[in-house]
């Protein structure tokens, strides 16, 4: 299925608009980005593709992002509970709702279908 670009979606890649500091900024180690399991860059991936697709616009994903981490700061979750991507996923997922690009019914089946693949299903060059 074919997508439009839409209006006042930049060509520029998303990751020179990722912010240094404040809620929104991703994790970096020497300033280079961190990620802690493979399943966090390839959400990150996998929006930054969907934005350079012209899906959306990178300040509607950040301003989700932004109120998926005040809203679990606003809980009082324990600091040792936190992930970022976990936020991150969270916003991405209202963000593809919002846009109509995958209900939460479907979003839901293929994460199921997702989860129940065999182990060492996970695209490395070794076949792994």
């Amino acid at each position: 299925m074919s997508r439009a670009r839409q209006p006042g979606v930049s060509e520029e890649p998303a990751i020179a608009a990722l912010d240094a500091e404040g809620p929104a900024a991703p994790p970096r180690r020497n300033g280079e980005l961190v990620f802690e399991a493979p399943w966090e860059s390839r959400l990150f991936g996998l929006t930054l593709s969907l934005h350079r697709a012209g899906l959306f616009a990178w300040e509607e994903f950040r301003a989700l992002l932004v109120a998926e981490i005040r809203a679990w700061e606003a809980t009082g979750h324990p600091q040792a509970e936190w992930s970022y991507y976990q936020r991150w996923q969270a916003a991405f997922e209202a963000l593809l709702a919002a846009k109509g690009l995958c209900a939460p019914p479907e979003l839901e089946r293929r994460m199921r279908a997702f989860a129940a693949r065999p182990g060492g299903h996970d695209h490395s060059p070794r076949g792994g």
